[in-house]
């Protein structure tokens, strides 16, 4: 406002205010500039929190983020399902799982919380309590991992 106010005394005759119009407009755009890129890093950190957490976000980081970037998430979240079920056939391909090379196709876990019931793509259903242990495919309990359900029993 007040540059606006500068610029129309500056079109009235007062040349002296030209220096300082010019400096506030680059200030101004300095900080649109960094806005911007404060902005397009969150978009970033939120696109990575897809591949990290899977569809759903704890409520913890959802906490953390504007209306505006939560529908961002869900906007970004159903075209990554769409793509996925475009690719690799009748089923789908998911990007999500096998982020890092698998040394081993079973993994060993330990449940962290009660989850219920989980079924393997042989059809053997598996009850996952809390301190259970289990060997199952890696691909499969993956996404469990992440989510913080069950951990990863290194030997």
């Amino acid at each position: 406002e007040r540059n606006q106010a500068d610029v129309s005394e500056a079109k009235a005759g007062r040349t002296d205010l030209i220096f300082l119009i010019r400096f506030r407009h680059c200030c101004l755009l300095r900080n649109q500039r960094c806005l911007l890129a404060y902005l397009y890093d969150r978009l970033l950190r939120i696109r990575a929190l897809r591949w990290e957490y899977g569809s759903v976000l704890p409520n913890t980081i959802q906490f953390h983020m504007s209306a505006e970037e939560v529908e961002w998430f869900s906007r970004y979240k159903k075209s990554l399902a769409t793509y996925m079920r475009s690719v690799g056939g009748k089923e789908g391909l998911d990007l999500t799982q096998d982020i890092k090379p698998p040394k081993s196709l079973y993994i060993e876990v330990r449940c962290l919380r009660d989850h219920g019931e989980f079924e393997i793509d042989d059809g053997t259903t598996i009850l996952l309590k809390k301190n259970s242990q289990h060997f199952l495919p890696r691909w499969k309990c993956e996404q469990l991992i992440r989510q913080g359900i069950l951990e990863h029993i290194l030997s």
